[in-house]
């Protein structure tokens, strides 16, 4: 399979959520001419969009900006990027919005899938959204499911990093080099200066996952000491005829 065939498909809880969780392997898989295919499950437009709130601006307003922020930051990311709406705090599952993830399932043909972690004590949109993501997948292998396109097959799932993975259950058993990617992360991390706080965060986090990358692959794969990574949990078996 060439580069231009395989796609990447991020489910994100909110517009911001896909750049600083997986900014870096979107940007590594478009710029080796991979397709990037980002599903904002809403704008963040009420539970993660404090600055605007204190500024005064109204919902329609914030909705907007968020919504440019995210278009910007994948514009830099080199993917495409969709919005559901389903709005946020709470998101709600529903059967139009599990209906609307499987046609784009049934559309993209997913290689790879990235989404939140089953548990989040501190943000129940980011469980909802991953939830709504397995479900979604399963039905779009449904060959009876009625949506157009073919049942898909059986994509990895992965998932990111969440904001305080210590409460979140998560293990990370994949760490992926962003370095070439980084500067790519980077200036989509400032396309959202809603969550400005979150800048230093991240880029303090895919330093010190850079550090964990070179740790755990050795000396030989010449990994730079400078290495930037982002961290994953891979939530199906991997299937392979050569343990490496």
């Amino acid at each position: 399979m060439s580069n231009a065939e395989r796609t990447v498909l991020v489910v994100s809880a909110h517009a911001g959520d896909f750049v600083w969780r997986a900014g870096g392997v979107i940007a590594s898989s478009t710029q080796r001419g991979e397709r990037a295919v980002v599903v904002c499950l809403s704008y963040g437009e009420r539970g993660e969009s404090a600055s605007a709130w204190r500024a005064g601006k109204c919902l329609e307003e914030i909705t907007a900006m968020r919504r440019s922020e995210a278009e910007a930051a994948a514009k830099e990311l080199g993917a495409e990027v969709r919005f559901l709406d389903a709005g946020d705090y709470p998101l709600v599952p529903s059967h139009d919005l599990t209906d609307a993830l499987v046609r784009i399932y049934r559309e993209v043909v997913p290689d790879v899938v990235l989404t939140h972690p089953l548990v989040d004590p501190y943000n129940g949109d980011h469980p909802v959204a991953a939830q709504l993501a397995l479900h979604a997948r399963v039905l779009a292998q449904a060959i009876g499911y009625d949506a157009p396109g073919d049942p898909l097959g059986a994509p990895p799932v992965f998932f990111f990093e969440p904001h305080q993975p210590e409460q979140c259950d998560f293990k990370p058993n994949v760490l992926l080099d962003i370095t070439e990617a980084y500067p790519a992360k980077e200036r989509a991390m400032k396309c959202l200066p809603a969550q400005q706080h979150m800048w230093s965060y991240y880029s303090d986090l895919a330093t010190r996952r850079g550090v964990q990358l070179r740790r755990n692959a050795g000396p030989n794969l010449g990994f730079p000491t400078d290495a930037k990574a982002e961290a994953f949990m891979r939530y199906y078996p991997q299937v392979t005829a050569v343990l490496n």
